[in-house]
């Protein structure tokens, strides 16, 4: 078997992770929130005391953070700081993650709305797996029967 055969399959993995948030650093957080409110039609869910601003279309989020946060080690000063997956197995994402090469970063546990598992991974670059407001959950797919 080869990654030609699909990565999935040559990590001995069968799901594929679900894009559920997208962290955009932003210089002016009005005009951000009235892009995408405005705009595109997304719904705030919520405005957290640290600033940030959580957005949905019912299934992803997107949080406005403002450039008064820090950074993390690979994230982008402005734009998109770390995109977001949620995963049916975290536990066996974590392993295949840790075994291309990407190191744990840091877990967030705000409430039962906000948890990731932060990793840095090619070049830098911020993933998370968790579980953000405004998201949708990963549907069981539906077992076929004989």
């Amino acid at each position: 078997m080869s990654p030609s055969d699909g990565w999935l399959a040559w990590l001995g993995g069968t799901e594929m992770g679900k894009i559920r948030h997208i962290a955009y650093r932003c210089s002016d957080m009005e005009a951000y929130e009235r892009f995408f409110v405005e705009g595109l039609g997304m719904t705030v869910v919520e405005r957290r005391p640290s600033g940030a601003v959580d957005l949905s279309d019912g299934t992803l989020n997107i949080t406005l953070l403002s450039t008064s946060f820090t950074p993390q080690s690979g994230e982008a000063s402005l734009g998109v700081a770390h995109i977001g997956f949620t995963v049916e197995d975290e536990a066996e994402t974590k392993r295949r993650l840790k075994a291309l090469g990407a190191t744990e970063a840091n877990t967030i546990h705000v409430d039962d709305a906000h948890y990731e598992v932060k990793f840095e991974g090619p070049d830098g670059i911020v993933v998370d797996l968790g579980h953000w407001a405004g998201t949708a959950p990963i549907e069981e797919e539906a077992k076929a029967t004989p």
